[in-house]
């Protein structure tokens, strides 16, 4: 099996995404929530600089695949099975939204 990170370069060999990304948002010590993380290779690349990072998705393989290959130096990261419109969580909570490549 192919990891996640892998099988997020091969959507982006040159790391374009995640590195614009970077520096357009400033994720340095902000909370982010992520909605559709999917398998989090997209995820893995900022979470190390951001604060807290919550990441949803409805496809709970795809949750599945993201927790198991969760870089041990990353502790930030929560996961929950969910989708956009129905937040589990309380308005206010993060700095910053991101939506990639979800459609």
């Amino acid at each position: 099996m192919m990891s996640l990170i892998n099988k997020y370069y091969l959507r982006d060999p040159e790391r374009a995404e995640a590195r614009n990304l970077i520096i357009a948002a400033q994720f340095t010590g902000i909370d982010v929530l992520e909605i559709g993380c999917g398998s989090a290779g997209l995820t893995w690349q900022y979470a190390g600089i951001a604060q807290r990072v919550f990441g949803i998705d409805p496809s709970f393989p795809d949750l599945r695949e993201a927790k198991s290959s969760q870089p041990a130096s990353i502790t930030n990261v929560s996961l929950a099975q969910a989708i956009g419109e129905a937040l589990p969580l309380p308005s206010n909570t993060f700095d910053i939204s991101v939506f990639s490549s979800s459609l």
